[in-house]
């Protein structure tokens, strides 16, 4: 959802059938920006990352990965810059694939509150209530996401976190 909102913003070319997955080129603020959604299954979603950088001849640096994580409350975002997998099985397989060195941008869906449903919250679709936090949140990755691209991972959470979370106006004291 966040790469396709991404693609449509900038104005990329279509998503097309390569590397095994969907890939759409464009540029954000001057920078050539490579939009790739793995069709393969989530826990091989290393090889199609991995057929994309050799083709480009990338390293692991210059991938960010958006991606689910249970372990932060909804609406919520983090930035990592290498590190471990924490168990999710697709950053597993990138780190198979590609090493650990590469930049996440973690959107949290929140923990079902039992472990036996993890897999079913992950894989089913959000419920139309979820619209109310959802859609603000991919909306401003995608207006700041030249500030991740760039490297100023702070900017860029405390741009998200502005847009999402306004403050309220200040009242005039005269």
């Amino acid at each position: 959802m966040a790469l396709d909102e991404v693609a449509h913003r900038y104005g990329f070319a279509p998503f097309r059938a390569k590397f095994h997955g969907q890939l759409a080129e464009g540029r954000i603020d001057g920078v050539k920006v490579l939009a790739l959604k793995p069709m393969t299954f989530m826990n091989e979603s290393g090889r199609s990352v991995n057929a994309a950088l050799e083709f480009y001849k990338l390293p692991p640096e210059a991938v960010i990965v958006i991606h689910d994580e249970i372990d932060l409350a909804a609406g919520k975002i983090k930035v990592k810059r290498g590190g471990g997998h924490a168990g999710h099985n697709g950053l597993r397989s990138l780190h198979a694939h590609i090493g650990p060195d590469y930049g996440r941008l973690r959107l949290g869906v929140g923990h079902p509150g039992d472990k036996a449903k993890v897999a079913g919250h992950v894989l089913k679709d959000f419920a139309k209530a979820d619209n109310a936090w959802l859609e603000p949140l991919i909306d401003s990755v995608a207006a700041h996401l030249a500030l991740l691209i760039t490297g100023d991972d702070g900017l860029f959470l405390n741009n998200v976190a502005n847009d999402i979370n306004p403050k309220p106006a200040k009242k005039d004291d005269q």
